[in-house]
């Protein structure tokens, strides 16, 4: 938790920015996988710890801005929770960690927000994703699942202020990301013909709790890299296999890191393995070394993709201009998904709270095939913290579907594409932090060059 000052002035800032009515913050339950009582690991929303930093289960919060107050509700634990649970501080300690002095039962938000409803407060809420939420919304405002009107002015407040990430938070960031270094460190020298992809999984997971870390996502560890995210870890590793591991670690205060490797089975890689492999280091290198403020990340997609075409151009994968190419969108055969996205306390950063907002500041993202699915398009400013992640992969039913279709002959030689269909996909990733200079890598070096791979082999 950071200090009650950075909460007190996080929630100030957004008053101001939203301007009038009441904020509400819905908090997450506990949320039960097979019976109530056997629960998932519990996570927080994120926006309610950014705002008031308590990673504690049934909670929810109001900042009424109209009559300057800033309420916390949730109820003490009874005996019988303390038995099973252990104790906790109690709602006014966690209350003043964070600077609220008004704490009221949970049982009380019904009532504050029905009345506040019926003199006519605008009553602002955030996009919802979890069933829980919408139960409450109806429960409390009369508002029935499928008919929420989330609030703008509230969703680009929080926005607007979660996007840039301050000193502290770029510190618990790299925390996370030097964990996340270390996860992937260890799947390198682990890898190996014999073991399955569980045996992988099984070993970065360790490294994250051995730091008392929690995943910031489900581990993708698979030898089908060209499924972009495939979380199926049943497969034997064999020789002539790669492995795709996309994995990271989320600090105690929810900070997330997120790095993906690809590691040969074997001590190193073939002659085809590393054709492809460069191409992709290449387009990741180009797109590092274009990060700085004032450039659009959708202009930096496009370098990617053109450096990902020129060489596959080189190997007879590709043909014609590869600048027309990328424009046509031929690229996404090989490379259908983003280029990066930005994170902080989510690993998709505020992905619940809409693309438009977060990754395009407003502008309507693109409907082509590829292009639709970058999550992060707009000018880079300083204090984004983004991954970068281009890939080559080799997706059979798309290319069957797109050499069916007779789509785009002038730029791509099926009869090479078609004769990789088992080759499977590569991704390399990295989290980056944008200076007002430049950009700067988060966390420690992972390897990326094939020579660096097969060093730790």
């Amino acid at each position: 938790m950071f200090s009650k000052e950075t909460y007190v002035a996080r929630r100030a800032k957004l008053k101001q920015t939203v301007g009038s009515g009441l904020l509400l913050f819905l908090g997450n339950n506990e949320s039960g996988m097979n019976y109530a009582d056997n629960t998932y690991h519990f996570r927080q929303d994120s926006s309610f710890l950014y705002f008031f930093g308590l990673p504690y289960a049934d909670l929810n919060a109001v900042i009424d801005i109209d009559n300057n107050r800033e309420i916390l509700f949730g109820d003490e634990l009874t005996i019988d929770a303390i038995v099973w649970m252990g104790t906790q501080p109690s709602l006014h300690e966690k209350g003043t960690k964070v600077g609220i002095t008004d704490i009221r039962p949970s049982d009380e938000i019904s009532a504050y927000l029905k009345n506040a409803k019926q003199k006519g407060q605008t009553i602002h809420y955030l996009p919802t994703y979890r069933a829980e939420h919408q139960v409450k919304l109806l429960q409390w405002l009369d508002i029935y699942p499928g008919t929420e009107k989330p609030s703008l002015p509230f969703i680009l407040g929080v926005v607007n202020q979660r996007n840039y990430k301050s000193a502290e938070e770029i510190a618990e960031i790299e925390k996370a990301c030097i964990v996340t270094a270390d996860m992937h460190l260890t799947a390198v020298r682990t890898v190996r013909p014999g073991i399955r992809e569980s045996d992988v999984a099984a070993a970065v997971a360790e490294v994250a709790f051995a730091n008392n870390y929690e995943l910031s996502f489900p581990i993708i560890a698979t030898i089908n890299g060209q499924t972009l995210h495939n979380h199926y870890h049943g497969n034997l590793i064999k020789s002539g296999d790669m492995l795709l591991l996309d994995s990271g670690a989320e600090t105690e205060m929810g900070y997330a890191g997120d790095m993906s490797s690809t590691i040969p089975a074997d001590s190193t890689f073939t002659t085809r393995q590393k054709e492809i492999y460069d191409i992709q280091v290449a387009a990741h290198e180009a797109a590092v070394a274009a990060l700085r403020p004032g450039v659009l990340f959708e202009d930096v997609y496009d370098l990617s993709i053109r450096v990902i075409l020129d060489g596959l151009k080189e190997l007879g994968f590709v043909k014609g201009d590869t600048t027309e190419a990328t424009k046509a969108g031929a690229g996404a055969l090989f490379m259908p998904c983003g280029l990066g996205h930005m994170m902080g306390l989510d690993v998709h950063d505020m992905e619940n709270l809409g693309e438009v907002y977060v990754g395009y500041d407003g502008r309507p993202k693109s409907t082509q095939f590829g292009r639709k699915s970058l999550r992060l398009g707009r000018k880079l400013e300083p204090g984004f913290t983004l991954t970068i992640e281009p890939g080559v992969y080799f997706i059979p039913e798309l290319i069957d579907l797109w050499r069916g279709q007779n789509k785009f002959t002038e730029f791509i030689n099926y009869e090479k594409v078609a004769s990789y269909k088992d080759f499977g996909g590569i991704r390399n990733e990295e989290d980056y932090l944008i200076t007002e200079t430049g950009a700067r890598l988060l966390g420690k070096k992972i390897p990326l060059h094939t020579n660096e791979v097969e060093a730790l082999r």
